[in-house]
């Protein structure tokens, strides 16, 4: 697909590199010359020095025949105007960055009105999974499909647990539960597995299960601690939607801000949150604040080294989890290097939907891509699809299907009947299907079948 990003700041520029390696014609445009020259010289993509708003800049820049022209600058109302100019100059479809929480309300109003195809807001979609992690503790990541009726969740395995030494398919006897192990990590090596899999301690590995069952799976094995107390740490976007959802969920929250009129406008907003006026980085503020007693701590300050040290001292502190946002993209190895495993970046949240976007209208004619996240460093993917017209393998038991190397179909999601799946199991037209594969490319559901 023919695809142009204006703006090529941190997360313009891991989209870039991301589109790029897909295999889409990209051409990207900033202000900066350097900027664009730089992201030329270390990337196969097109580069202009232009301003979005200059229709001149836009055709020059390919809008016309472009499938998709994305907004990242670093102003929402620059970005919504230079979409509406892209849809003029005959651009098919436009994905704005929105991050003003004054435009949170009406996103789905501005975006329908404006005739826009896609509106993202990268701190609600932050909080969104925060959220997730806070209500599912002992995972370390937790993703939603089907619109939130399906979950996968990565946990690590405890040495000397329940689960330590345990083979798969004795795992489903044991706990009783509708639950899948669909990936497993150990070490650097990814494992689809199959029921002679053993698991060890230290794996980490990826469940697919309902909301239900997984909650039920957390208590069996001994993990499920409930989030009482929160504290977090910067109260800029992402606290301003995670606070919301984290009161709605019943827990005490406490937020630690230097700025004194950001304190106030959060007390304004939230009279049931603590407000707390300090500097978040000093120790004797942290205790006298019950960091210790915490069930969550929340490093959300604008510097990243800041937010690496605060978790590592929580960690310390016994806090059971620690969550902690990082924007460059080279720290986020390092971030798990030195123990911190629940890290969350706005910037590879904002790169990910827009993934899923595109894809979704590249396969538009096949079985549509709805959702789509890349887990273990990006060396798995767990991708939703509709089932779409005839194929080969509908209504045929998955046991007769050959489903190819690295791949698994880890859930079945049929109208409001939620199924994971067992090799009786058939596939029906208009089925959501949740597979999970080590085939970063994979385009289709056709894909995952040999003939």
């Amino acid at each position: 697909m023919n695809i142009l990003i204006v703006g090529c700041g941190k997360a313009g520029s891991i989209l870039a590199e991301t589109l790029c390696n897909e295999g889409h014609d990209v051409t990207v445009m900033d202000s900066d010359p350097d900027v664009v020259r730089d992201l030329v010289d270390n990337n196969d993509v097109q580069g202009i020095a232009g301003n979005g708003l200059i229709v001149k800049d836009l055709i020059e820049a390919g809008a016309p025949d472009a499938n998709i022209v994305i907004a990242m600058t670093d102003s929402d109302e620059v970005n919504i105007m230079c979409c509406l100019m892209a849809r003029k100059c005959k651009a098919r479809h436009s994905v704005a960055r929105v991050r003003n929480p004054m435009y949170s309300e009406q996103m789905v109003f501005m975006r329908d009105e404006l005739g826009l195809s896609m509106m993202i807001n990268p701190e609600y979609q932050t909080a969104n999974d925060i959220a997730r992690m806070l209500r599912y503790p002992n995972a370390i990541q937790v993703e939603s499909f089907a619109k939130g009726r399906m979950d996968l969740a990565e946990m690590k395995i405890t040495p000397g647990g329940m689960l330590d030494g345990l083979m798969l398919s004795a795992m489903t006897r044991k706990l009783k539960l509708h639950v899948l192990v669909c990936a497993v990590k150990r070490g650097e090596e990814i494992t689809i597995p199959d029921g002679s899999f053993t698991l060890q301690g230290g794996d980490k590995i990826y469940i697919t299960a309902m909301h239900s069952e997984l909650s039920k799976f957390y208590k069996q094995v001994g993990d499920m601690k409930r989030v009482r107390m929160c504290i977090i740490v910067g109260g800029g976007r992402i606290c301003y939607y995670l606070v919301r959802q984290l009161l709605e969920l019943g827990m005490q929250v406490k937020v630690i801000e230097q700025d004194s009129e950001r304190c106030h406008q959060l007390s304004e907003w939230f009279p049931k949150a603590d407000i707390i006026h300090a500097d978040g980085t000093d120790q004797s503020i942290l205790m006298e604040e019950g960091l210790a007693k915490a069930d969550a701590c929340i490093t959300l300050t604008g510097i990243d080294e800041e937010n690496i040290i605060l978790s590592l001292y929580a960690a310390k502190q016994g806090v059971d989890k620690v969550v902690t946002k990082i924007n460059r993209s080279s720290l986020l190895p390092i971030s798990e290097s030195v123990g911190l495993e629940n890290v969350i970046s706005p910037k590879e949240t904002t790169a990910e939907l827009i993934l899923q976007y595109v894809r979704a209208k590249q396969n538009s004619e096949n079985s549509n891509i709805i959702t789509l996240y890349r887990l273990a460093d990006n060396k798995l993917e767990a991708i939703e699809f509709i089932v779409r017209g005839e194929a080969k393998y509908i209504n045929k038991p998955l046991k007769d299907l050959h489903v190819n190397a690295g791949s698994l179909i880890a859930g079945i999601i049929r109208g409001n009947k939620r199924i994971i799946p067992s090799g009786d199991d058939i596939l029906k037209v208009g089925d959501s299907v949740v597979i999970v594969t080590t085939n970063r490319k994979i385009a289709s559901l056709d894909e995952m079948f040999q003939e």
